[in-house]
């Protein structure tokens, strides 16, 4: 019965073609919208790194003064030094990295190239393997190297096809910032959108592309890049200091289960207390621990005006939904002729009601397809916007199949109310009109 419903509806498309174009626009209109606001909503909410997000934790602690304190405030987003490092030393993880952004500027060796700037990663050894950074050639360097100072240095795919034509370019040497630089890696194609492990540079813009020890960086006093809050006496004015009392460090642990993260969080006030104790923090322990997904959410990654806009794009999708409602009440009224002689005949109600959504969801899959093009040019339009994560704007394989999905529902849900009041007809008054 289905694809003899089928037929029925495509004859009845090709009997109103002018009923039929305008349910298949407004349709298509608000899917488009929608699939346009839904496709930005999901590439910016979802998960940069599913495989571990859940046993990933941003670590926050609340060392700053007395003055202005209320209970339950918000602690700093980063680490000054000394707490950093102090908790790298415990290694109460499975695995933890500090890290900080900054900027390097590349001086090419032959003078073929000009020299030039890019985004850098102050970090330590274990942010690769933490955060599953594939390699394609080399290795990240090691814990004695991390402590040591080392002059060595990771670089990015990108880089390496630059300056060495993509060949292993492992043992080699770059010039940043002045000095000479031993290439240890090269990192394949990587660059996790949003940038969660670091909120404080461009949430989905930037491409880190060299990687450098954390103490090496520091030791050379290279530039640095993101926020730093300076909240006592003992500040300096790069903060770079131990004893600096400025938060600019992000720390994040890797626990073996999302489980542990209660007992990694007790660590976390155990050593607040002491701080405490010691006279190095004045306020009581004040931590947070947020897992990836968590953390984004905190911070809104997802722009303010992605979700307002999201919510206009729906409510339009409901406003074409209604105007489907009435053109197909018009559709099946006016067929309460053929209705009644298929109810005479034999055909039950629920055989009426089935066949009117079935082509409501033919309109629906019709205006899905027109749907999907105008989506497309809806986010061709957004990858033109001045904003960070317009370049991230594309469908993938599960937007392109909610777009037919959406579509089919729509005009199911739009189709109901129709087909209940054309299974109403009652064959024998519309009989005694033919």
């Amino acid at each position: 019965m289905f694809a003899y419903y089928c037929q029925l509806a495509l004859r009845s498309f090709r009997r109103n073609k002018v009923l039929t174009a305008l349910m298949v626009l407004a349709i298509a209109l608000g899917i488009g919208a929608s699939m346009t606001m839904l496709t930005v909503y999901h590439v910016l909410s979802g998960d940069p790194i599913p495989a571990k997000s859940t046993r990933l934790f941003h670590v926050q602690l609340d060392p700053e003064l007395l003055a202005g304190y209320t209970p339950g405030d918000e602690p700093q987003a980063d680490l000054n030094r000394h707490d950093a490092e102090t908790l790298l030393q415990q290694a109460r993880g499975q695995r933890q990295a500090m890290m900080s952004g900054g900027s390097v500027t590349v001086e090419p060796a032959g003078g073929a190239l000009k020299p030039f700037m890019l985004d850098a990663r102050y970090t330590t050894r274990d942010f690769f393997a933490m955060f599953d950074v594939p390699f394609l050639y080399g290795h990240a360097w090691s814990a004695a190297e991390d402590e040591g100072q080392a002059r060595l240095v990771v670089i990015a795919r990108r880089l390496n096809d630059k300056l060495f034509g993509g060949a292993d370019s492992t043992g080699r040497t770059l010039r940043l910032d002045g000095h000479d630089f031993r290439i240890v890696g090269v990192i394949d194609h990587w660059s996790p959108k949003p940038l969660f492990y670091d909120l404080n540079l461009s949430t989905y813009g930037t491409e880190e592309q060299v990687f450098e020890p954390f103490q090496t960086a520091i030791g050379l006093k290279q530039s640095r890049s993101g926020s730093m809050n300076c909240y006592g006496q003992e500040a300096t004015v790069d903060g770079t200091e131990r004893e600096a009392s400025c938060a600019w460090i992000q720390y994040w642990v890797e626990l073996a289960s999302a489980g542990q993260a209660d007992d990694y969080r007790n660590y976390l006030t155990q050593y607040s207390q002491q701080q405490h104790d010691a006279g190095r923090y004045q306020r009581p322990p004040n931590v947070r621990l947020r897992d990836v997904m968590d953390w984004l959410d905190f911070n809104q990654a997802v722009p303010g005006d992605v979700r307002l806009q999201l919510w206009l794009a729906l409510g339009f999708l409901l406003v074409c939904l209604v105007n489907t409602v009435g053109l197909l009440l018009a559709k099946f009224l006016r067929r309460s002729g053929e209705i009644g002689v298929r109810r005479a005949l034999g055909a039950s109600r629920v055989e009426i009601f089935k066949q009117c959504l079935v082509e409501a969801g033919t309109v629906g899959l019709s205006g899905g397809v027109l749907g999907l093009g105008l989506a497309e040019l809806g986010l061709w339009a957004v990858r033109h916007r001045p904003t960070q994560y317009a370049a991230l704007a594309h469908l993938d394989a599960s937007m392109l199949l909610l777009t037919f999905v959406l579509a089919l529902v729509a005009s199911v849900l739009a189709g109901l109310l129709p087909a209940w009041r054309a299974m109403q007809i009652t064959p024998a008054v519309q009989l005694k009109t033919q």
